[in-house]
């Protein structure tokens, strides 16, 4: 199975080797056709403490870090 890749912003730093990633995604609703905007925040290793608030990052599915923390950075974006 191939493993998600996620483009977000960083909304938090403040944890140690962990950071706060908020992903958008827009679909169409099935009954009213109106475009919805969802967004949903993942835990991301950061194991060099190098992304800061505000910048946008690609994320990769990984294997387990902790209880929450299934993904890290693939790249930053520009």
């Amino acid at each position: 199975m191939p493993r998600k890749i996620l483009k977000g912003i960083v909304i938090s730093d403040k944890p140690n080797k962990t950071i706060t990633v908020q992903v958008e995604r827009k679909y169409s609703h099935p009954i009213l056709k109106k475009v919805i905007k969802a967004r949903k925040k993942y835990n991301v290793h950061d194991g060099n403490n190098m992304y800061k608030n505000g910048d946008k990052v690609t994320i990769i599915e990984c294997k387990p870090y902790s209880k929450n923390k299934k993904f890290e950075v693939l790249e930053l974006q520009k």
